[in-house]
Parts: structure tokens; sequence; C-alpha cells
């Protein structure tokens, strides 16, 4: 767990999968909005560093997407399918395309805590100990932390 930062990243000891929590001061149909609404995600996605573009966006069960990130002039694509898309959780696949054989399974919730907050639960499961110990070296957890900083202050900012 990472208790540095707002967002809690845990990864199973005994399955190949990521848990991520954070909460945030908003209801559950913003947090959601900024996570199926292209114009929105793309402005908070990712770490400090880097910027993106949606090439493809269509956030509906049954959908897919892709989007490009990129530092220092280096591209980097990533694309899934969105498997379920209901007000409380999302469930889709995510597959960074610099290594196009580890596809995960992402699953998202978005829990009313009340009060106009939301706990957002990720899991990711993906194929092996090995990719989800790459991904957690990777710096992933300051991807996630500074992206979900960026959205904390976008929903504080009316911007969602």
């Amino acid at each position: 767990m990472n208790k540095n930062t707002q967002t809690s990243v845990e990864a199973d000891p005994s399955l190949p999968v990521i848990r991520m929590t954070r909460d945030f001061a908003a209801t559950p149909e913003r947090v959601l909005r900024a996570h199926t609404d292209p114009a929105l995600f793309v402005r908070w996605v990712g770490p400090d560093a880097t910027s993106s573009r949606i090439e493809h966006w269509d956030a509906r069960t049954g959908g897919s997407w892709r989007y490009v990130s990129a530092h220092d002039g280096v591209e980097y694509g990533f694309h899934g399918c969105f498997h379920e898309v209901r007000p409380d959780r999302i469930v889709q696949t995510f597959t960074f395309e610099g290594d196009p054989d580890g596809v995960a399974l992402e699953t998202l919730w978005f829990e009313d805590l009340g009060d106009g907050r939301t706990r957002l639960r990720a899991q990711s499961l993906v194929d092996s100990f090995e990719s989800r110990d790459a991904w957690l070296r990777s710096g992933m957890e300051t991807g996630v932390d500074e992206g979900y900083a960026k959205l904390d202050r976008m929903l504080a900012d009316g911007a969602v």
C-alpha cells in the first residue's frame, strides 16, 4: 500500500491482482461521468508529465476505447473494451500496446458514501504475478495518484 498518497494501491498476495481505493468529494454520478466522458477523461488520466488524446471512445456496454499518452515525445497507446457500463460499476479490458499480450480485466465500483462523497474501488486482474509486479514497478502508482489528484481538482472546480 502506498501510504504517502490518497490512493491505496495493494497487490493481492495470492492472485495476480492489483486493488486500488480512493475517496472523492463528489457524487458517484460525477465520478462515473469523469470515467466515461472522453473530454473529461483525457484531462485527468495519467501522470502530470504526460499528455493524452482520445483516438476512439464508446463508453457503453459493448463499446470500446483507445487513447494515446505522450511523454518527452514518445507515445504510448492503450486500448480496451467496455464489457459493462452501469451507474455503480464499469467492467472493461485494458491493454498497454507495448505489451499486447498483457490484457487486464478491470472492474471499477462507484460506492455512494453519502454527503456527496464517493469511494472508487478498482481491481485489475492480469495474467501472471510477473505481469502484475511489472505494472507496479512501471510507476503505475504515481500515474494513478497524479491522475486522481487532477480529477480531485476538476471535481472541486465544478469541471465535472
